[in-house]
């Protein structure tokens, strides 16, 4: 759905939709206008119906022509990957594997699913509200079935390890995207799975319930959950755009770039403070909560490690998981 006059933008510059990236768009619509006007001028005879026709095929022309600072998307095909619900986007077809055995999301998810089934669907939370202890070790011991383990060499500070789920941020992520998924809920002391997610379960398997968790992911967590930022950008918006690049050329700086291209005012958004110029904090920003926090997590790319190299630091390399290509498949 596209933004009211008077709503926030949604490529973070902060200003109302009028006054941002509505404003470029009027401007081409002025630019346009001025080409309708020659074709009248040029062609006394046409009637009002006839130029209406002209105006929609001019209009329908530019929307539809590639622009470079996309990458080759079309104002229409990103107006879609910007606005569209979650089951109304273009030009790419989400797929659910067959096998979710390397995606710790999903995993930590069963954990959870097959506590409360064997309990006549529920189980009892910490006093804290938390998962017990017995799934927190339980997702401990699939670590090593992951990707990223290879690079897990301090489980201490790991995101997919902890002592409880505190401290453990893939599995408390994974916890709060199946209550906003309608999966799960908490109610006196304990965690519940809803009697229709349960009978999906029986049904489907942990398959069930892949498109309800990436929906809830990319629409409704807040992705600075994670995080100390006072900055509120939020990236949900153009994680499509953002995929589709990484999925292209699995380099993170050139990703940076091309969002920075693409949608200049985000960088409104991250005043320079002395430490990080404001290219240098959004991309920090991609870095942990789109790459790290969002693909990683879902394992659908691994992140070695940043490394110094003249002491300099260097971008961490991304390498794409197979499980991404089987989920994403773009057709633009």
């Amino acid at each position: 759905m596209k933004p009211g006059r008077n709503e926030p933008c949604p490529c973070g510059s902060g200003k109302k939709y009028k006054r941002c990236c509505m404003d470029s768009i009027s401007k081409q619509h002025a630019s346009m206008l001025d080409d309708i006007k020659q074709v009248a001028a040029m062609n006394p005879n046409l009637s009002l119906e006839e130029l209406n026709i002209v105006a929609e095929q001019k209009m329908r022309a530019a929307n539809e022509r590639p622009h470079p600072d996309f990458c080759g998307l079309s104002p229409t095909q990103m107006s879609n990957w910007l606005y569209a619900s979650f089951k109304e986007v273009e030009g790419v077809t989400i797929h659910t594997p067959d096998d979710l055995r390397t995606s710790p999301v999903m995993r930590y998810l069963a954990l959870i699913l097959d506590e409360a089934m064997q309990s006549d669907g529920s189980f009892k939370a910490t006093s804290k509200g938390n998962l017990p202890t017995k799934i927190v070790k339980q997702a401990n011991e699939l670590l090593p079935e992951f990707a990223v383990s290879q690079f897990e060499r301090h489980i201490s500070i790991s995101e997919y390890a902890g002592s409880n789920e505190d401290k453990f941020n893939a599995l408390h992520y994974s916890r709060i995207l199946a209550e906003i998924a309608g999966i799960i809920y908490r109610r006196s002391g304990r965690y519940h799975v809803k009697k229709s997610a349960q009978k999906q379960y029986l049904n489907h398997g942990i398959q069930a319930f892949f498109t309800p968790m990436l929906e809830a992911a990319t629409t409704q967590y807040n992705w600075g959950y994670l995080d100390g930022w006072e900055q509120d950008i939020d990236l949900r918006t153009f994680w499509l755009f953002m995929l589709w690049r990484i999925q292209s050329h699995g380099n993170t700086e050139q990703l940076i770039e091309e969002v920075i291209t693409a949608f200049p005012d985000l960088l409104l958004r991250c005043p320079e403070d002395g430490y990080m110029s404001p290219s240098q904090l959004l991309g920090t920003m991609i870095e942990s909560r789109f790459i790290k926090r969002f693909l990683e997590f879902w394992g659908l790319v691994t992140v070695a490690p940043f490394r110094h190299v003249n002491e300099l630091r260097m971008s961490d390399k991304l390498e794409i998981q197979p499980l991404m290509k089987l989920v994403f498949q773009f057709d633009v």
